[in-house]
């Protein structure tokens, strides 16, 4: 069996496909309508509503979804693969907990950071294949966030072009989240980029706007579950600055190749989210000797949680 594992196999299938892509005479990839989150009434709570205005600036994007599948990503019309219920076990308890329904109540608790200890194990595409998972569900709708600030990996795998996203609306008080979101032809999924690139992306990530824009994240749609794509923990103060907002984090661990130590110290910079869930990336397939396509899981609730 090769001895890469799915995840690996499935990036570089896509830089393949994207390299081979025709290009339109206009160069341009044809924008699809697709329909915005509809807001849920909650009795006793107002939400804030964007304006037309602000609604008709927002950007409709192309998602080519026949060349994620064929790299082997989780697309709404695709065969059942494995990888695609891989996910579905993923995904159950992660929506439990966003809906309050876990073993304990949790703030935040929709608002899911996917990350790593170091660079290389796999974290962008499990974030986006966890956020495929999730917008298939009949009653959730997903926003997808590029939080990976300093090298952002969202618009290669997508096909998405940079523009305006998170560090623009938290140093432009006058831009609105809704102006800079991007509905897809993945009727249940937005995007919401990185933006422009900035020295002090730390401090902003940091900054009361941050906090607000959190809490419009988590609570102005009551079915949306929002996925955060953030730097590797032990490579970016950004991934632990945003982890203290958190609700839920999903670590992403290179199987037998990521050190244990590394594991520790990630996991010790996450101490104050309250639930942690352990992915293994490249687990050894019983009864082989090469690494498999499936993942491992571990998962925890509180400060003290290091191990499933």
């Amino acid at each position: 069996m090769n001895d890469k594992s799915l995840i690996e196999q499935a990036a570089k299938r896509l830089e393949e496909l994207r390299r081979s892509r025709p290009v339109e005479a206009n160069g341009k990839s044809a924008f699809a309508e697709s329909g915005s989150f509809a807001p849920v009434a909650t009795p006793g709570v107002v939400r804030s509503q964007p304006t037309r205005a602000a609604q008709e600036r927002s950007e409709s994007v192309d998602i080519d979804l026949t060349y994620l599948a064929a790299a082997g990503f989780i697309t709404p019309n695709a065969p059942r693969t494995r990888i695609a219920d891989e996910f579905r076990i993923l995904k159950r308890p992660l929506i439990a907990n966003a809906s309050d329904r876990g073993a304990q109540s949790i703030r935040n608790g929709n608002l899911i950071m996917v990350t790593s200890a170091v660079p290389g194990e796999g974290k962008t595409l499990c974030a986006i294949n966890l956020a495929m998972s999730i917008a298939l569900e009949l009653d959730r709708t997903v926003l997808l966030v590029d939080a990976d600030v300093a090298r952002p990996s969202l618009p290669k795998y997508l096909g998405v072009q940079p523009r305006r996203g998170l560090l623009d609306v938290l140093d432009h008080s006058s831009l609105d989240l809704s102006q800079v979101l991007l509905r897809t032809n993945v009727e249940k999924l937005t995007l919401l980029t990185s933006g422009g690139a900035r020295g002090r992306a730390t401090e902003l990530l940091a900054s009361a706007s941050m906090a607000r824009l959190l809490d419009e994240m988590a609570n102005r749609y009551a079915d949306r579950i929002v996925i955060f794509d953030s730097p590797p923990l032990l490579a970016a103060t950004e991934s632990q600055v945003l982890a203290t907002q958190m609700g839920q984090i999903v670590l992403v661990v290179h199987a037998e190749s990521t050190s244990q130590s590394e594991v520790g110290h990630a996991i010790a910079a996450i101490e104050s989210c309250p639930v942690k869930m352990l992915v293994l990336n490249q687990v050894k397939t019983a009864g082989q000797g090469a690494f498999g396509y499936g993942y491992g899981y571990g998962y925890g609730y509180g400060a003290d949680s290091r191990k499933g």
